[in-house]
């Protein structure tokens, strides 16, 4: 992976050339491999500025008091308490700063041997390691004091870890975006100048795929789902209260205008600014208003993904994407986890088609508009998709014309859902296992679902009333094409299997800001081969 030279050749090992001229010490926050370096002297400042904050408030409050009544801070009573509440404050906050300085000093971080490992606790002493050739992303987060002092945190995800596997808090940012350039080169395979092993790996360019205005982000923030609910409960509260005389129901609406007001700002700050670009080490998200982040999501690593389109948005052509993505799936429901699963938050059709462009480089199928057009909004047989049997309308008798799945040569769809629209797409290779579920009303109907499991996440692959030959049928080919599917892919290293989706710079090139996107899907053969490794 480099800035310039030729485009790698897939399947096998890349040698990035040192350039002429470069220095033979690392910069600051890499290391030659093996070495043992610290975070930032700032760090436990800026994770505890809480805990400053309260010793305060709490030893400084009645001083504050006083000052803002104009009353003097020395008298009566309060001139003996004076002493003894500052040399409490103060013994608080020297043991607090010694804390902070050694928290400093025992966390540690190095990259080596194939791991990135984190020590940590000065009484406490907790090592965390993950190998690099499961690291499934690599978030760089910003919190609001970071920012300020140009800092950032690292996160490492890999699967089945529960929770971040290891979090880097903080580094300097041009520090952050090195390392984690340096262990995504190293997780993708790539090895550098041989003769200059602790030179650091250039950061891969990128191409903007696209962005989401503000304005948008708005709509799709008054037309959501909650919306709709907030709107009918203050709707039943005034009738109530005309129809029962009692204002009381009126003051129901404070909590909920308060809750509401909270989650559209949380959706809001998380969404601003969203874009997305294409990179060879993965897909680039950045999103944030006072807190932001910088995600990236090596090709192949997305277990499954899912677009919606709420009612509202129909009329205006908007559509949401979700994915689930190993390791991230324990922190969805937690507000962290939500923002990490969305790969678009409101988006129009071509902005649809370059994602999916972007997690199914090959789309398995010669007509991949067609057939993932009939997946957002078809109805029936549109686009090869199978539905629910005319037999079994009234368990969905306003859904089951639209309940379906289909099949391409690189990933089975499911869509779903008639007011709210879903379509569901799992790469063949991330099928994990299968069950088919079959209730007494769904034998009753000769019906079936067919239930997908991927890692844990906001998308549940589920194939809803189809009919029980269909499931059967499904069952068996989805099964065949999973392990055909796996078999192509013999090694964790993404690179070696996943092409990028656009070129890499070339001496000279303009830089990645002024390139064109990578096109969206188009009517072109991707013809699928046993053996051959697509991008």
């Amino acid at each position: 992976m480099t800035a310039e030279g030729p485009r790698p050749e897939l399947g096998g090992p890349v040698t990035a050339p040192a350039s002429e001229g470069a220095a033979p010490n690392p910069p600051a926050g890499t290391s030659a491999d093996g070495e043992w370096l610290r975070v930032h002297p700032a760090s436990p400042f800026v994770r505890g500025w809480v805990a400053l904050a309260a010793i305060g408030f709490f030893f400084g409050r009645d001083f504050f008091e006083r000052a803002l009544q104009g009353r003097p801070i020395l008298e009566d009573q309060f001139a003996g308490r004076a002493p003894i509440l500052l040399a409490g404050g103060g013994v608080l906050l020297l043991i607090a700063v010694l804390s902070f300085i050694l928290t400093w000093y025992f966390t540690k971080y190095q990259v080596s041997g194939g791991y990135v490992r984190v020590n940590t606790g000065f009484i406490f002493r907790q090592q965390r390691q993950a190998r690099l050739d499961r690291v499934q992303a690599i978030d760089i987060v910003q919190p609001l004091l970071a920012r300020i002092f140009g800092l950032a945190e690292l996160k490492f995800e890999v699967a089945d870890a529960g929770e971040s596997a290891v979090r880097l808090a903080y580094l300097k940012m041009d520090d952050a975006r090195q390392l984690r350039a340096t262990i995504l080169a190293r997780a993708a395979g790539v090895t550098l100048d041989p003769s200059r092993p602790e030179e650091p790996a250039p950061e891969a360019p990128e191409y903007p795929v696209l962005s989401v205005p503000p304005s948008r982000l708005v709509g799709s923030l008054l037309l959501s789902e909650q919306s709709i609910f907030v709107v009918a409960g203050g709707v039943a509260s005034v009738v109530l209260s005309a129809t029962t005389g009692n204002a009381a129901f009126y003051l129901y609406l404070i909590p909920a205008a308060l809750g509401l007001a909270a989650s559209y700002w949380g959706l809001f700050n998380k969404g601003y600014n969203f874009t997305a670009a294409i990179s060879p080490d993965g897909i680039r998200l950045r999103y944030g208003l006072l807190d932001t982040q910088a995600q990236t999501l090596p090709p192949g690593r997305i277990q499954a993904l899912k677009v919606a389109q709420p009612p509202m948005w129909r009329a205006l052509g908007w559509y949401r994407i979700h994915v689930n993505v190993a390791g991230y799936g324990a922190l969805e429901g937690a507000g962290e986890g939500s923002g990490r699963t969305t790969l678009l938050p409101v988006g129009r059709l071509e902005d649809v088609m370059s994602i999916l462009a972007l997690v199914l480089p090959d789309p398995g199928t010669q007509q991949p508009a067609v057939v993932f057009g009939a997946g957002l909004h078809g109805l029936d047989a549109d686009g090869g998709f199978v539905t629910t049997p005319r037999s079994a309308r009234l368990l969905a008798p306003l859904g089951w014309r639209r309940n379906a799945f289909g099949a391409t040569d690189t990933a089975l769809l499911i869509r779903s859902g008639r007011w709210w629209r879903e379509l569901v797409v799992v790469p063949h290779q991330r099928t994990q296992s299968m069950a088919l579920h079959q209730g007494p009303l769904a034998r009753r109907f000769q019906v079936a679902d067919l239930v997908l499991h991927t890692t844990a996440g906001p998308v549940v692959p589920r194939l809803r009333q189809a009919g029980v030959e269909q499931a059967l049928a499904l069952f068996d080919e989805q099964s065949a094409r999973a392990r055909r599917a796996r078999k192509r892919q013999t090694t964790e290293q993404w690179l070696a299997q996943v092409a990028p989706g656009a070129p890499e710079l070339m001496p000279g090139d303009t830089p990645a800001h002024t390139q064109e996107s990578p096109a969206p899907m188009q009517e072109t053969t991707a013809p699928t081969q046993e053996g051959q490794q697509h991008g």
